[in-house]
Parts: C-alpha cells; sequence; structure tokens
C-alpha cells in the first residue's frame, strides 16, 4: 500500500510563510503529476498547484505569485513554498500522486494563519 506522507504544516501570522512536502513511501510506477489541494471544512476541495511530468505548472488564481509547487523528480517528493499567507489560506492541505496505476492522496496537514 502506497502512503503519502506530508509534513510543514502549521501555524503562522499573516505575511508568513511555509512549506510544505510530499513523499511517496515507495515508487514502483510512473509518476505523472504531483499536485497540492486543500479544504476547508464544509467547502469543496480545490485544486492549489499542480505540476506535471515535463515540469508544467498550474495554480489556481487565488495563490499565483504567492505559492510555487516544485518537484524532486528522483526522490518523487512535491513542495509548496507558501509565501505572503493570509488568513484565507487557513485549510487542510492534501497532496495528490497522479501515477499510471491509480491516484493516490496524503491524509493531510493544517495550515492555520492567523492575523
Amino acid at each position: 500500500q502506497v502512503q503519502l506522507v506530508e509534513s510543514g504544516g502549521g501555524w503562522v501570522q499573516a505575511g508568513g510563510s511555509l512549506r510544505l512536502s510530499c513523499t511517496p513511501s515507495r515508487t514502483t510506477f510512473a509518476v505523472y503529476a504531483m499536485a497540492w489541494y486543500r479544504q476547508v471544512l464544509g467547502d469543496e476541495r480545490e485544486l492549489v498547484a499542480q505540476i506535471n511530468i515535463d515540469g508544467s505548472t498550474l495554480y489556481a488564481d487565488s495563490v499565483k505569485g504567492r505559492f510555487t509547487i516544485s518537484r524532486n523528480k528522483a526522490r518523487n517528493t512535491a513542495y509548496l513554498q507558501m509565501n505572503n499567507l493570509t488568513p484565507e489560506d487557513t485549510a487542510i492541505y492534501y497532496c495528490k500522486m497522479t501515477s499510471n496505476v491509480r491516484d493516490y492522496w496524503g491524509q493531510g496537514t493544517q495550515v492555520t494563519v492567523s492575523s
């Protein structure tokens, strides 16, 4: 069973930064893309950022210019650098890995931004 291990969440004041990371417990398959989603209680899960196998990236409009997604291909680790955080960024952040077998999700990591 593959697990995605997330880390880096926590509490920060508005204007601060956090860096999330996501690493699979094992990879015996091809990884096509890795992404970060976030969800606030009662709302739908929304895409924050995605990085594809060719290095192309996609961002939600609300985080463009503040968040940067990157990937260590050798380790299949994805990172989300979050700068200039606002209280509206408060959510549970989930990592998603798209492979040639199936999609995998992490357990989620809480990010709380206080004003």
